[in-house]
């Protein structure tokens, strides 16, 4: 039995009148939309906006997102940044739901958003594709400082769940990866 958990906040516009927005439009305002813990990627490149959809009578913005990890502190924050987003545009009413109905995977990174972690100087995780994940992925990691492949895992569990930490021999600094899920 899948278990879904869907937390919904619904905040509206003072304007009387709406205007329908081209799905695009709406996808451009929330690649401005950046994580708070890493803000040089934005919520679209990390693969966390799952289904944008705008009602066509109200003008209402449904967004919905998944967490990269069950329990991540900064799901509020980024349906706060959602919302003010959206409304700040003119959209007349947001609701930002939570979803777990779909797991999020690192598979959902989008390149410009490994590009993103590189330059906050995370190394991103490898690609999985269909295969299984297991401890040999967590163990691979490149450098985000001198791009060096010669690394080790320090430890699985750094500053935040979704990151490990590594040491690189080639240049002999301490980095963070993003954690393959």
């Amino acid at each position: 039995m899948a278990v879904s958990l869907t937390y919904k906040i619904i905040m509206q516009n003072h304007a009387n009148s709406h205007q329908l927005v081209a799905k695009s439009q709406i996808m451009d305002w929330l690649q401005a939309v950046k994580d708070p813990e890493i803000p040089t990627i934005s919520l679209i490149d990390l693969g966390v906006v799952r289904r944008v959809e705008q009602d066509e009578h109200t003008g209402k913005v449904t967004v919905e997102l998944t967490p990269t990890f069950a329990g991540c502190p900064a799901m509020d924050y980024m349906k706060r940044d959602v919302e003010r987003t959206l409304l700040a545009h003119g959209v007349p009413a947001v609701e930002v739901n939570i979803s777990m109905r779909e797991a999020w995977t690192s598979d959902m990174l989008t390149e410009a958003g490994r590009q993103a972690l590189r330059q906050h100087k995370l190394s991103p995780p490898p690609v999985l594709g269909n295969q299984v994940l297991d401890l040999d992925f967590l163990e691979y990691a490149e450098c985000p400082n001198c791009n060096g492949n010669n690394t080790e895992l320090r430890t699985p569990f750094g500053a935040t769940l979704c990151r490990a930490v590594h040491y690189c021999h080639d240049c002999r600094q301490l980095f963070e990866q993003f954690k393959p899920v």
